[in-house]
Parts: C-alpha cells; sequence; structure tokens
C-alpha cells in the first residue's frame, strides 16, 4: 500500500501552485474583448502552465509515477507560437522558480504517459476553458487511478465561493470523506462535506452545464419534469458540478449524451466522480452502470454521466431511461 498522506500532500500542493498560475492568467490577460475576438490565447497560456507545474510538482515529490493529461507540447513547438510558448514559461518560472523552454515542453510532455498502466495520474490542467474566459468557473482536475478505480481526486476551484471569499480545493480519499479548504490558504483548516439526504427526486436541485454544446438540456429538462422537480437548474462550468453536489448547492448532476458514439474522457470525470463518492454521493453512466475506468483514455464502455446525492439515486436512473427511450 503507497503511501497516502505523501500522495496527497504532493498532490494539493501541485494543484495549488497551477490555481495560482491560472488564476494570474486570468487576472492579467483576460478582458472583455477577448470574448468578442473570440481571442482563446489566455486560456491556452494556463492551460500548458497548469499542465506542466502539476506535472513538474509531481514528478519531484513521486518520481516513478506516470500522468495522463489533455495536453501536449506539439502545437508549443511550432515557430508560429513563440509568444504563447514564452507566457507559458514565464507563469510557471513564477511558481517554480527557473524553468527554462526545454524543461517546460518535457513537464507538458510528461503528461502523455499510456492509460493502460496499473497506476497513473490523469490530469485536465483547465477544465473549463470558456468559463475561465467568461471569469467565471472552471477547475484544475487531478486523479489517481490504481487498477482501474480511481483512488485519489483533487478538484482545484478558483472561483467557486468558500464562505466570504473565493477559491476552493477538494480532496478525495478512497475510504475517507471529502475535505473541503481554502485553495489559497495551505495552512487553513479543511472540513468534511457530505451530499444532501433526500427522501425523492422531486426535493432536488440540478446541476448543468452552463454549455448546451456539453449535455443534452433539452433532455434534462423531460426528466426534470418527469421526477417533479420544479427548481431551475444550477448551471455552472467544468467539474465544479461534482463539487457542487459534493457539498449540496445541488443534488443532480447529468452529463446526457448530444450524439452517439461519443466517448467521455477520463480526466473530465475521474477526480469528480471521487469527491462525489466520498462526500456520500453516487456516480455512474446513463444506464446505471458504473464507471469503467480499464478502457485508456476514455470510458468507452459508458454513455453519459449521472452523479447524485446517493438516495435518490435509482429513482433518477429509472426517469433518465424512461425519457430517453422515449425519445
Amino acid at each position: 500500500m503507497s503511501d497516502r498522506r505523501a500522495e496527497l500532500s504532493a498532490a494539493t500542493a501541485a494543484v495549488r501552485s497551477a490555481a495560482r498560475a491560472c488564476r494570474t492568467v486570468q487576472q492579467r490577460l483576460v478582458r472583455p474583448e477577448t470574448l468578442e475576438k473570440k481571442d482563446k490565447s489566455p486560456v491556452t497560456v494556463a492551460d500548458f502552465a497548469s499542465q506542466a507545474i502539476v506535472c513538474a510538482g509531481l514528478e519531484a515529490a513521486l518520481p516513478d509515477d506516470v500522468i495522463v493529461g489533455e495536453e501536449d507540447s506539439a502545437s508549443l513547438r511550432e515557430s508560429s507560437q513563440a509568444m504563447l510558448l514564452r507566457a507559458v514559461v514565464e507563469r510557471v518560472a513564477e511558481e517554480r522558480g527557473a524553468a527554462d523552454v526545454d524543461r517546460v515542453l518535457a513537464w507538458i510532455d510528461r503528461g502523455n504517459a499510456d492509460a493502460s498502466t496499473d497506476r497513473y495520474w490523469t490530469l485536465d490542467p483547465i477544465d473549463g476553458t470558456k468559463g475561465f474566459l467568461r471569469g467565471e468557473q472552471y477547475a484544475i482536475a487531478l486523479a489517481l487511478i490504481e487498477n482501474g478505480e480511481v483512488v485519489m481526486g483533487l478538484l482545484g476551484c478558483p472561483n467557486l465561493p468558500l464562505g466570504d471569499d473565493l477559491g476552493a480545493l477538494f480532496t478525495a480519499v478512497r475510504g475517507e470523506p471529502t475535505q473541503m479548504a481554502s485553495l489559497w490558504d495551505a495552512d487553513a483548516p479543511s472540513a468534511p462535506v457530505a451530499v444532501a439526504a433526500l427522501e425523492r427526486a422531486s426535493q432536488a436541485r440540478f446541476c448543468e452545464s452552463v454549455e448546451s454544446g456539453h449535455s443534452d438540456q433539452s433532455e434534462s429538462a423531460r426528466i426534470a419534469a418527469d421526477l417533479g422537480i420544479e427548481t431551475d437548474p444550477f448551471r455552472i462550468d467544468s467539474q465544479c458540478k461534482y463539487a457542487a453536489v459534493a457539498r449540496n448547492d445541488a443534488s443532480i448532476y447529468l452529463r446526457l449524451p448530444t450524439r452517439v458514439g461519443y466517448e467521455e474522457k477520463i480526466w473530465d470525470h475521474a477526480a469528480g466522480s471521487i469527491v462525489v463518492e466520498c462526500a456520500g454521493g453516487r456516480v455512474t453512466d446513463v444506464d446505471g452502470k458504473a464507471l469503467d475506468f480499464t478502457c485508456g483514455p476514455t470510458l468507452k464502455r459508458n454513455s453519459g454521466v449521472v452523479a447524485t446525492c446517493g438516495s435518490i439515486h435509482d429513482e433518477v436512473i429509472a426517469s433518465v431511461v424512461k425519457v430517453r427511450a422515449a425519445g
């Protein structure tokens, strides 16, 4: 059995460091005209810097561990991307100290491991790119998978409210309660969070993506009606939706398939799923099957995702199956 405390400490430090870099980019580079011009360069800088920082942190603390990340450095190596690359290196250097171009590119590519190994970390360096560009919700999502089971997950949510401040960190270790703490203050105490205790689904509030392309929202509305849910959905970007279910901001998160054959990526759900489960909830696909993390980088044996507070899960799945069958 590996040392979970040491792993969690290394992962927490890495996510916090990446979150600081992302916050800096969002504050300095994202402007109203960024959205108007559809300029994605700020999120590109933050995305690559975040992956480099997390991979560097894990490399230093756990040098034998491999990482399956969303990004690789191929596009950054193109001559046309010199300005972006320079900005990435600057952000990484602010967090890691001395960091040259070759080292940063190598850290990014450390996240290109094979997901078929028995033990690996999976990383989404910025989950919720449109939320990031809008100055709203996004997450740094990191999870540890061993023999096909998610055993640890972290969600760094820089813009999620925590008391009177913004910035929440959720950590989950299999077999222990999910913890929530300040994302910025490493000395602040953590506290366990728990899902809602509901008797029936009609008492629940939906949580779904802001972007309609991420889930079939019209189908979600029909499911809500079938369950007798009358409250408006809580729309929020990224895996912050999992955090919302875990701490009882909402009780149902539906990610319904938008097209036949689409395969969910493991880094989009690994961290969030364990955060909900260790808070007392349940996470399956739309047919009620457990998420299968044994198929490489995608959940190809699953269709969509349903996360709930647990007590109403079977009722929700029955409605999902019924409504989807009706078309």
